[in-house]
């Protein structure tokens, strides 16, 4: 019996081989989202720290200097956390990018392999046919095999 070779096999390995990076990529930058999103949440948890010290600040011995940098510092939080806010922006966004490069990285593998499904049911069909072929014609001479020994066998 014939074997299936699939013609464009070396391209769908391609596809599955890009596909593969693809979800490399797209897992660094889900892990870079996460640095970003720590990062800020990190920020978050500064402000609060010293937000609580000037508030321990005005609570104890008035001391205006350490006031004046408390609040500095609690000001300077908030420009802080905008920059990070940004870059987790970027970070979503290049997740979102990888994402549409995934999404079309895997239509692409999905065609192939719809490609050589189809190929092998041609093939398989095409090996039906051939067998019947044989079959027909193994009939075909095996009837004019006794058709010829009854002629002789009358004649």
């Amino acid at each position: 019996m014939a074997r299936f070779k699939y013609r464009m096999q070396n391209i769908l390995e391609l596809k599955c081989k890009l596909e593969d990076q693809q979800k490399m990529t797209l897992a660094m930058a889900r892990i870079s989202l996460n640095d970003e999103e720590d990062k800020l949440e990190s920020l978050y948890t500064r402000k609060k720290n010293y937000e609580e010290a000037l508030r321990e600040s005005y609570r104890n011995k008035l001391n205006i200097q350490a006031i004046k940098m408390g609040a500095a510092a609690f000001e300077s939080m908030d420009y802080f956390i905008g920059l990070q806010k940004i870059e987790v922006k970027k970070a979503e966004g290049k997740v979102a990018v990888e994402q549409d490069k995934m999404s079309e990285a895997m239509k692409e593998r999905k065609i192939q392999e719809k490609l050589r499904e189809k190929a092998f049911n041609r093939f398989l069909k095409e090996m039906d046919a051939e067998e019947a072929a044989m079959v027909d014609e193994l009939v075909a001479y095996k009837y004019g095999i006794n058709k010829s020994e009854k002629e002789e066998v009358e004649g």
